[in-house]
């Protein structure tokens, strides 16, 4: 392959370098293009054949199911790695030694306190606030109680802002939770596992010990694990962009936060259970729904079945079914919503149509039945997605800041009036 692209425009002909990945990924380095040309851009909605930045954190190939961070495939890491051990290796390259693991534990769980002034403002929001909207205001509202700005070409500082958004966001996300349910706000122990933890502050009732499933930890742990990055999507751009105009880390994301809340991101798994109980409420009829999904003339849609991005097969969705049948065998749980999911699960898996299209059963559709025999709230999918989200996200904005980036400002091409004249108000 020639290591220049040409660009023919009218009798003019351009050349720019092309630029190679480590997995032999081509791009076309078109930052010259607007000068060389006298004002052309390109015009690409969507960003769907437009690089953002070079990264060295997730690499992920649609065509082939491949998912990978810092180049650890995800499938090991799902079996052999917990959470946090993942999160270290997206943060700062490669899995922890020993020592550094249980340091980044320990610190982590020294940072874990949240001022007590954000109860008030937890206190503030009514019982019926989406847990997403709660989430990401408190997020931001963590700039105020940690005014400083980073130091991004401190190591020390930059390990610090880490740790302290990796032990507090926990407390947000059940809080958020707990809030919801009337329970009173708490903070685990720091006994226990960083997962494990999580599930305590959660889980715990004010009249009994909690005990945690050690099945539930490690189903909870794998889809932590399989959410923790996936290279550019929406809201990894934005906490990216946001942070591009030099934005902290805790108001980038937040701004995170926001972008994966809509039912095309990080909604999606929600937007599964919704769909589930509207076909409960509809008779529970699997084979009517499918058939309906197959007619071009219907506007329902299937949520949860294959992926923009992976072409053949999700291959998180293919780690966390495992998880999911053995959650649900062990739990015993009898309820028609997850009955349907299992009856729409066959049919794709059986019916040439929906094999033949691709459209799988896909992670969304797997972590929202997980969530929901976990007895987790359906307002709260999102949150968890958001929390198994946060160390991608920080390594992105790390990765951003330390390569320093340039400000994020993307062009347009304008389709609106030309110049007009301007008539005063009694005249129009």
């Amino acid at each position: 392959m020639p290591d220049i692209a040409k660009l023919q425009i009218g009798d003019n002909s351009y050349e720019f370098p092309l630029v190679k990945g480590s997995e032999n990924e081509v791009a076309i380095d078109i930052k010259t293009l607007r000068g060389a040309t006298n004002g052309v851009i390109t015009i690409d909605p969507g960003y769907k054949n437009s690089g953002s930045c070079k990264s060295a954190i997730t690499f992920l190939d649609g065509e082939k199911g491949i998912l990978r961070y810092r180049g650890y495939a995800i499938e090991d890491l799902a079996e052999k790695a917990d959470f946090l051990e993942v999160a270290y290796a997206l943060i700062f390259g490669d899995l922890p030694t020993k020592e550094q693991l249980e340091k980044f534990h320990a610190d982590i769980k020294s940072k874990s306190i949240v001022d007590e002034d954000v109860k008030k403002i937890m206190d503030a929001f009514p019982r019926n606030a989406h847990p997403m909207g709660v989430l990401s205001s408190l997020t931001s509202a963590l700039v105020a109680f940690n005014p400083s700005s980073v130091n991004v070409d401190s190591e020390e500082e930059m390990y610090n802002a880490i740790v302290k958004i990796m032990g507090k966001f926990p407390v947000l996300v059940a809080w958020a939770m707990r809030k919801k349910q009337g329970l009173p706000l708490n903070y685990g122990s720091k006994s226990l596992g960083y997962v494990e933890n999580i599930m305590k502050m959660m889980f715990e009732q004010p009249n009994e010990e909690y005990v945690a499933n050690p099945l539930i930890k490690d189903a909870l742990d794998k889809l932590l694990i399989l959410h923790a990055d996936h290279e550019q999507n929406c809201s990894t751009s934005t906490v990216r962009i946001v942070g591009s105009s030099h934005a902290g880390l805790f108001a980038s994301l937040s701004a995170g936060i926001s972008a994966l809340w809509g039912p095309l991101h990080g909604g999606a798994n929600q937007a599964v259970l919704e769909m589930l109980e509207a076909i409960k409420e509809d008779g529970g009829d699997t084979k009517k729904y499918m058939a309906k999904a197959k007619d071009k003339n219907d506007p329902f849609r299937l949520m949860g079945f294959g992926h923009r991005v992976y072409k053949n097969f999700d291959p998180r969705a293919t780690i966390i079914k495992v998880a999911a049948d053995e959650v649900l065998k062990d739990l015993g749980i009898e309820d028609p919503i997850l009955d349907i999911a299992r009856g729409l699960e066959q049919e794709a898996l059986n019916d040439p149509y929906f094999v033949d299209r691709k459209l799988y059963p896909n992670v969304d559709f797997y972590s929202g039945i997980i969530y929901r025999a976990m007895g987790i709230p359906v307002e709260m999918f999102t949150v968890m997605f958001a929390l198994g989200r946060l160390p991608g996200w920080i390594a992105q904005w790390k990765e951003m800041r330390e390569n320093k980036e340039p400000i994020g400002r993307p062009r347009q091409i304008y389709t609106g009036e030309n110049l007009r004249d301007f008539v005063t108000a009694e005249n129009r």
